[in-house]
């Protein structure tokens, strides 16, 4: 049954159907396999609704709004210019500025996309008019934009800890850890970079105008101080934290920096209402199909017949980390977060791993595949945006990629990396 299902799904992607087709077609075979027709197809459509009923699902299209308002607005800018006041200057600076807007913006929308988008259209060609190649420029906007994945809010957190049942608020400061250590990588390789291909520096702004950079970046700097701060001082949770986000975002960009007007909430309204359809479909779809793999046992047949749950707590981690930065490689992340987590989740109890360790590295490798040849979603969303040839802007990608999977290795030696946070914030 499982391999006529995947056949079925594979067929469909080649035939470019989007997503949630090949989904709904291979669960519905399945279905339609294990129950002998359609008499009970009521069943697998109460586990799709199920899926999309957990009231934590509701911060999904509101830290999306936040992010959109933030993105059409001057908040991106202004954190960018506040980052190129203090560090702009050094060797290699700008290109650590990039990595560094990336990281804050990621702080205060928590989509890749969406930091591809407002931090790589006003820096892209900032860094070819010093001197960065495109390509490097490109792989650089990129994969940076992957810390959004990590850093709080993540989209990427929700739909696993919803899927999994692991605490969001735990994953939300488990994330930041492993976040900041890619960003010291990238930077330290932007360093690198920079004094190898002799690109020179910008010029050193004064502590005045620094100072006014600050004070035009604080209000955008409070997003992450009431996410973190709210959730964790026990003001309210990850959800309320969402729409608490969207107040603070429409006042920001409507009220104090005047950027938007009320024409442009329908816009905004529309864009996040198509992306949050999207989103829930696939997960209505995926946890249907969950339940009918999970029902019929496949993840222990799959698991049992690679070896997996003979492999160890070390052995279940790494082939976690393969299975998912293959599969992001080719499918959108949500599906693969949604697919196959309950595959490996009899793995991860047998072994007493974590679940908030499973969820970062999960969402880690998500984040790498996302931006991975051949079909990583923000490569596509690059290529959209920046209007530059596929293979221009996969180039100068595997320095990055590298740096990414080995700091998948070091979280997976140390652990602490991302549970210190953790354990300090939900200390007993």
């Amino acid at each position: 049954m499982a391999t006529i299902m995947m056949a079925i799904m594979i067929g469909l992607l080649l035939l470019g159907f989007p997503m949630m087709v090949p989904l709904i077609a291979g669960a519905v075979v399945g279905f339609v396999m294990m129950f002998d027709g359609f008499g009970q197809m009521g069943t697998f459509v109460q586990q799709m609704m199920g899926g999309i009923r957990p009231a934590s699902l509701i911060a999904v299209p509101m830290f999306i709004l936040a992010a959109d308002i933030m993105t059409r607005g001057q908040s991106a800018d202004r954190l960018i210019n506040m980052v190129m006041a203090f560090i702009g200057h050094v060797k290699g600076g700008l290109a650590i500025s990039t990595a560094a807007s990336c990281t804050l913006f990621g702080a205060v929308s928590g989509s890749t996309q969406a930091t591809v988008v407002a931090v790589g259209s006003p820096l892209r060609p900032k860094l070819l008019k010093a001197g960065y190649s495109d390509s490097f420029s490109l792989a650089l906007i990129i994969n940076a934009s992957d810390i959004a994945f990590l850093i709080p809010p993540s989209i990427g957190f929700i739909i696993y800890g919803v899927i999994s049942g692991t605490s969001i608020a735990e994953l939300f400061i488990a994330g930041i850890g492993p976040g900041l250590l890619i960003l010291a990588m990238f930077s330290i390789y932007c360093l690198i970079y920079a004094y190898v291909n002799n690109v020179p520096t910008e010029e050193r702004v004064g502590w005045r105008d620094r100072g006014v950079a600050v004070r035009e970046a604080l209000w955008p700097l409070f997003f992450p101080v009431i996410i973190v701060g709210g959730i964790y001082g026990g003001i309210f949770s990850p959800t309320e934290a969402a729409a608490v986000c969207v107040l603070y975002a429409f006042l920001l960009e409507f009220a104090i920096f005047r950027s938007l007007k009320l024409p442009d909430i329908y816009r905004i309204a529309k864009s996040t209402g198509l992306i949050t359809a999207v989103v829930f479909i696939l997960v209505a779809v995926g946890n249907g199909f969950s339940w009918i793999i999970s029902f019929a046992q496949i993840p222990q047949a799959i698991l049992e017949s690679v070896g997996v749950n003979e492999a160890g707590p070390v052995g279940v981690l790494i082939a976690i980390c393969i299975a998912f930065f293959v599969a992001c490689m080719f499918v959108d992340p949500i599906v693969v977060i949604l697919v196959l987590t309950p595959i490996f989740a009899p793995a991860i109890q047998a072994t007493g791993l974590d679940p908030v360790l499973v969820g970062v590295l999960i969402v880690l490798q998500v984040a790498i595949g996302s931006a991975t040849p051949p079909f990583g979603c923000d490569i596509f969303t690059a290529i959209a945006i920046f209007k530059r040839p596929y293979w221009e802007v996969i180039r100068g990608t595997p320095p990055f990629v590298f740096m990414l999977v080995a700091a998948a290795g070091l979280i997976i030696a140390f652990p602490q990396i991302a549970l210190f946070l953790r354990d300090v914030a939900f200390r007993d």
